[in-house]
């Protein structure tokens, strides 16, 4: 095991670092594309991730016993899984449903709670394992998820909450939201 530290193996690291970085955080937006069902751009991504791993790769294994290399390629792909997922909580707009099941009695302040901060509710009539509840549905952006819950949180502490990824969201109610906001 070596470790150079000449400035050309310096620049070496740090190049197979930025092609790591691209290299994963481009693979985290290609999944989240490709389960949405974008074949096109999926395959465009998978083109550049490929050639980016290939790229990595060979200057890493040409020599495994080089530790700045090595290095610079693990942390690099720890980086690029932070990136990917930045990239998509940011410019990527992905949908989830958010399902309140809450007493019937506090069923209509939650949901308007929800609907006076601007988003759409839909309300089921249920019977759960104790009696009537309501099934308050909401289909917002993932971003927006926190508030959902700390919303319907606010309104009824004892609600069961859960989430779940919608794939295509068509037509209805849905917040709007900046980008990035």
């Amino acid at each position: 095991m070596q470790l150079n530290l000449t400035p050309e193996a310096l620049a070496m690291a740090l190049m197979i670092f930025a092609l790591r970085v691209v290299n994963n955080g481009v693979g985290t937006v290609r999944l989240i594309v490709m389960a949405r069902q974008q074949r096109g751009l999926t395959a465009v991504l998978g083109f550049f991730e490929a050639l980016t791993f290939a790229i990595t790769i060979a200057a890493v294994a040409a020599d495994l016993s080089d530790l700045l290399n090595l290095f610079a390629y693990c942390i690099g792909f720890a980086a690029g899984s932070w990136v990917g997922m930045a990239i998509e909580a940011r410019f990527i707009v992905s949908y989830v449903v958010v399902h309140i099941i809450t007493r019937v009695i506090e069923a209509g302040g939650v949901a308007k709670a929800l609907r006076d901060a601007g988003f759409g509710v839909t309300e089921i009539d249920a019977q759960g394992r104790t009696g009537q509840v309501a099934m308050l549905h909401v289909v917002t952006q993932r971003r927006e998820v926190p508030r959902v819950h700390d919303i319907a949180e606010l309104a009824d502490p004892n609600a069961f909450i859960s989430i779940e990824e919608a794939r295509t969201v068509t037509r209805g109610w849905l917040r709007r939201t900046p980008l990035g906001g």
